[in-house]
């Protein structure tokens, strides 16, 4: 199963080591990534239910926006560990997404009125921030030498497109 590994080998047991160790530590990020989506689904199924019974009379629209917002949050989040599981990488537009819906739920939640003008000009040019960052991402070099996603996707989607050329052609 295993060959020894010659002594004037230019592969040494440190990268072969190297190698399995860290295919360990990415099946246990794996696990520990898979463990928070089932908590965080969890947590989104006891947050409708809490809603769900917050709709029941007497009602009070400012909780019920509040958890409706808070649910959308928790919504994105589970779907940038999906994300993550699928491509494992962080991916900017969703986190990008899940910061912008934050600042808003919490500027909706507390009032633009009731809160001080400094922090609601803070929480503006936080929003600029993000949205900035939100289209100038489409330009950004991929983060890792050889991995664009993007570029993987659309040559799945042309592979997919001509294979399905092909059966229509064929028949």
């Amino acid at each position: 199963m295993f060959k020894p590994v010659a002594e004037d080998s230019p592969i040494s047991v440190y990268e072969i080591n190297r190698g399995r160790i860290v295919r360990t530590l990415e099946f246990i990020q794996d696990v520990i990534v898979i463990s928070l989506c089932i908590g965080l689904f969890s947590f989104m199924a006891i947050q409708v239910w809490d809603m769900f019974l917050s709709l029941l009379p007497p009602l009070d629209f400012h909780v019920v926006t509040a958890d409706i917002l808070f649910l959308l949050i928790l919504v994105e989040l589970f779907r940038l560990l999906i994300i993550y599981l699928q491509e494992q990488r962080i991916s900017i537009g969703v986190a990008v997404e899940v910061s912008i819906v934050s600042a808003l739920r919490e500027v909706i939640v507390k009032g633009v009125l009731e809160t001080n003008w400094s922090q609601v000009l803070a929480t503006c040019a936080f929003l600029l921030v993000l949205g900035i960052l939100l289209i100038v991402r489409v330009w950004l070099p991929p983060t890792f030498e050889g991995i664009d996603p993007e570029q993987r996707i659309l040559k799945r989607y042309q592979n997919r497109t001509q294979q399905e050329l092909a059966q229509t052609n064929g028949r």
